[in-house]
């Protein structure tokens, strides 16, 4: 792999997601560390990591259906609570199931 190609999941984060990952790594891993290099506890490093894990499988499972890609995206970058979020999916997918009849 080149190393000037970023994948598609990389190019999606921004600055700030990119030096948490390379603290996480520097730290072998270790949530813990990262916390105390935050100097934040150990929960809200968790709650950072698993915000990061929800960008990437957003960037992987784009969905061919730009309105929700939208959805998720406004979710995971918390301009729209989740719940909202899947309820407006939810709809969406029923109003395309009836328009397919």
């Amino acid at each position: 792999m080149s190393r000037e190609i970023v994948p598609e999941w990389m190019a999606n984060l921004d600055d700030e997601d990119m030096a948490f990952v390379k603290r996480f790594l520097l730290a072998s891993g270790s949530l813990k560390e990262v916390a105390t290099q935050y100097g934040v506890t150990y929960p809200t490093v968790r709650l950072k990591l698993d915000k990061l894990i929800q960008k990437i499988k957003l960037t992987e499972n784009v969905a061919s259906n730009p309105f929700i890609s939208l959805i998720k995206t406004l979710a995971v970058n918390e301009k729209l609570d989740i719940d909202t979020a899947k309820i407006l999916i939810s709809e969406y997918k029923k109003t395309i199931k009836e328009e397919g009849k």
